[in-house]
């Protein structure tokens, strides 16, 4: 992880065969290249999740095709889906069933600011819909998992209609709205869905929002 996004970087390797992928390179590869001698196993491609720069930083220095489809090498069978809404090229990678890799359109407790609709249905029509016991690996901090997520996400737990939505008013970069969601947020500042007075929905980062 990154000390300074707190972005993640992965790799994911299949043992036996010395097949290996790295998952975006947004934070120091040292770790990752100690792993895969260790292992010894050959990384052939990047899996991005999307392009902003704290997912992409060391491409460059990785020199490995960069891949946003499903891939197959080695015993790695990976699976791209499509989650746009944080970004307009946000993809999340399955491999072998077991673990999604969700960049950052899931975290544990929030999820990814950007298009709000697009957002939810990301969430809940592709990874609600995953295996409860799948692993996910996201873009930012701690790890999770399916099964969590759909019990204790605060955004999850009122899509679903659990939890009945906010009412709190604030005042979001100087605009009046409706606080319906406030979840905790891997930065320490939080994460809000906001409504505002026009009835437009957003999802904004904690920092944004003023609270009486």
């Amino acid at each position: 992880m990154d000390a300074r996004w707190l972005s993640n970087a992965y790799l994911v390797a299949d043992e036996e065969g010395g097949a290996a992928v790295f998952v975006d390179s947004g934070a120091p590869l040292g770790p990752l290249l100690q792993a895969a001698a260790a292992w010894r196993v050959e990384p052939s491609h990047i899996l991005r999740t999307h392009a902003h720069p704290d997912h992409v930083e060391h491409e460059g220095e990785l020199g490995l095709p960069v891949v946003r489809a499903a891939l197959q090498v080695g015993g790695l069978d990976v699976e791209a889906i499509p989650t746009p809404g944080h970004s307009e090229d946000m993809v999340c990678f399955v491999v072998n069933g077991e673990l999604v890799f969700s960049g950052d359109t899931l975290f544990k407790d929030a999820v990814g600011g950007g298009d709000y609709e697009r957002v939810r249905r990301s969430v809940m029509d592709v990874y609600m819909a995953m295996p409860h016991e799948r692993r996910v690996l996201p873009g930012h901090t701690d790890e999770t998992t399916i099964g969590r997520e759909w019990e204790e996400n605060p955004f999850v737990r009122v899509w679903r209609g659990i939890e009945p939505e906010g009412t709190e008013r604030v005042r979001v970069a100087g605009r009046d709205a409706t606080l319906i969601v406030w979840s905790p947020d891997y930065d320490g500042k939080g994460k809000a869905w906001v409504r505002y007075v026009d009835g437009i929905d957003a999802i904004v980062g904690g920092s944004r929002v003023e609270r009486n």
